[in-house]
């Protein structure tokens, strides 16, 4: 029998166990959407802006082990899409994008809402497909799905002309797919494996450096045990959070421009680094050449061959998943009987200990000014660490980062990469309705909040009790700091006057919504807002902040690890790096 194009598409969708489609009609997309209408077994979620779309997919993916699905129209529909589209592809994350496109025989002809969406994506895409046959839909997407995932994930692209969703075709979807050209690599190398252990157990000073594609890949639990199993200090990047427990002893914290003084300069001064999923992007090494000063040997693990020596040349590279390296890295290990050296290892732990005393992300609190650390501590206790945590770009994202002790991968969902502003409350809800249980809370800002304010009306339409946490201090805050920092106080444009009541905003909506001025009430109005009486409810708080608070510590642009603008209680710190071990030059 036979179905058309559209049909066709939703069969697909269903064959591939889709829950949920995030989505706005037009007019190329209609025939797509006629076909939804008349189907039960996933469910549309209709957000208010095409961005919002895609970041709500993302984030369903991100905080989930499925693939986030949304469907765009053609024209401004699609061009929308591209900055989520854009952000899934930085960070790595599988979402199958389906847009629509004018009828064939108009293509190239400026036709109306026309744009060269394969075009326009090929730069932020891991593929995209233009379909030219209603008999080619099924193959395409089936290779949209296994493309998105496997290897390094990332997001795929399906543009469908209209005509070719109202042309009919019997509806074969495949079991299976292959791609000649494309075979990614799943299996470290043995050979590599066994010279990474080995290297790994003459380290005098070892150190894991874990990032997102450890989330990713689903290695939490080989990180873990392989730092467990010979007592080594981690990190995690931004993108990482979670695939170590961020509670634990021998985590030292988030590294990086804002990451902690000890993560730093265990990173700067080991002489063996673990590089699990991670790419030495310039976020985490500003200066290669500063970095690769003082001496180190580099296992560098990633599923993507391009990542690795990019930026930061390893000493032993190997290709494949990251569970699986781990996993054999740790048979290896065992097989041997063999751990680092103590004595050495202890001195390490010392100096790492010392570091760690001088407790850098000590703040100083106030009786009159709601200082943002405090709320997003106080958000971690009230929660018990176990909210699902979105946040959107800023400073409110680096104390997030800074103050949440994520002890789980899929609990941190940010926009690390493009550091997009306006994907917290969508990813909010997307989350949320991949996790229909858990506790969702947005960490964001005045200035983030207002790029998509209006999936407020997705959130009410959808019931997906979210808690928006805004850290509200009347300025771009990281764009402030910066021009503190760098520009002579001049705040061009940075202070954001004429702020709308986001209390009557979250009512105007169908939602509840708290003001906060005073220190004292953080605590009690965060314990309402996660209380059973608003557990059903969508709970906006506007956390009226400190103005002057930094983000500490920072590294500069063109400034190494070693090189930390430091808070006020830590400035006479001179940043030394650790003795050299002799012994160095010996191992290899």
């Amino acid at each position: 029998m036979q179905i058309s194009g559209a049909e066709i598409v939703v069969r697909c969708l269903q064959e591939e166990g889709v829950e949920f489609v995030f989505g706005y009609p037009g007019g190329a997309v209609l025939e797509i959407y006629d076909a939804i209408f008349r189907q039960d077994k996933f469910k549309h979620v209709l957000v208010r802006h095409e961005q919002a779309a895609v970041h709500a997919a993302d984030a369903y993916s991100r905080s989930s082990d499925k693939i986030g699905v949304a469907l765009v129209t053609s024209g401004p529909g699609a061009t929308n899409a591209v900055t989520g589209i854009a952000t899934a592809y930085m960070d790595s994350i599988p979402m199958v994008v389906i847009s629509g496109q004018v009828p064939s025989p108009a293509i190239g002809l400026d036709a109306f809402q026309e744009v060269d969406m394969v075009g326009i994506t090929r730069p932020c895409v891991k593929h995209n497909f233009l379909v030219k046959d209603v008999n080619e839909i099924a193959a395409t997407i089936k290779k949209a799905f296994y493309i998105a995932k496997s290897g390094r994930p990332g997001p795929v692209v399906v543009d469908i002309p209209k005509d070719i969703t109202q042309q009919r075709a019997e509806f074969r979807y495949p079991d299976s797919v292959h791609i000649r050209s494309y075979v990614p690599a799943t299996r470290g190398h043995s050979g590599q494996i066994k010279k990474a252990v080995n290297l790994l157990l003459e380290a005098k000073r070892p150190y894991i450096y874990v990032g997102g594609g450890a989330v990713q890949g689903r290695a939490e639990a080989e990180v873990t045990e392989l730092a467990r199993l010979l007592n080594l200090p981690c990190t995690n990047t931004l993108m990482g959070l979670g695939a170590y427990p961020g509670s634990d002893r021998q985590f030292l914290g988030m590294l990086g421009m804002h990451g902690t003084y000890e993560a730093n300069m265990a990173m700067q001064n080991c002489d063996v680094l673990v590089a699990v999923g991670a790419r030495f992007d310039d976020r985490v090494i500003s200066v290669p050449s500063h970095f690769l000063g003082q001496p180190k040997k580099i296992i560098h693990i990633d599923v993507d061959p391009s990542s690795i020596s990019k930026r930061v040349r390893a000493d032993i590279p190997i290709v494949g998943d990251v569970k699986l390296v781990l996993r054999e890295m740790l048979d290896v290990l065992k097989q041997s009987g063999q751990k680092p050296d103590g004595s050495a290892l202890n001195q390490w732990w010392r100096q790492i200990e010392e570091w760690r005393g001088h407790n850098c992300l000590l703040y100083t609190p106030s009786d009159d000014l709601i200082k943002p650390q405090y709320v997003v501590e106080q958000l971690y206790q009230i929660t018990g660490g176990q909210a699902i945590i979105t946040s959107d770009v800023g400073q409110h994202q680096m104390w997030a980062a800074q103050y949440y002790k994520f002890d789980r991968p899929k609990q941190w969902l940010n926009s690390g990469g493009l550091g997009t502003m306006g994907f917290g409350l969508p990813a909010a809800i997307g989350a949320q309705l991949a996790n229909p249980h858990a506790q969702v809370a947005c960490i964001t800002g005045e200035g983030s909040i207002q790029m998509n304010i209006q999936e407020l009306s997705t959130a009410k339409q959808y019931h997906t009790p979210v808690k928006v946490v805004a850290l509200n201090n009347r300025y771009l805050g990281m764009v402030r700091q910066w021009q503190e920092f760098f520009y002579g106080t001049r705040y061009s444009e940075s202070y954001m006057d004429a702020l709308p009541d986001f209390v009557k905003i979250a009512e105007a909506y169908g939602h509840v919504g708290f003001k906060v001025e005073n220190p004292a009430d953080v605590e009690p109005v965060l314990r309402e807002a996660f209380s059973d009486k608003l557990k059903e409810r969508l709970v906006f708080l506007d956390f009226r902040t400190d103005q002057s608070e930094n983000v500490f510590p920072m590294i500069q642009n063109g400034k190494g690890l070693d090189q930390m603008d430091l808070p006020p209680h830590m400035r006479d710190i001179q940043q030394v790096p650790f003795e050299n071990n002799r012994d160095y030059g010996n191992m290899c």
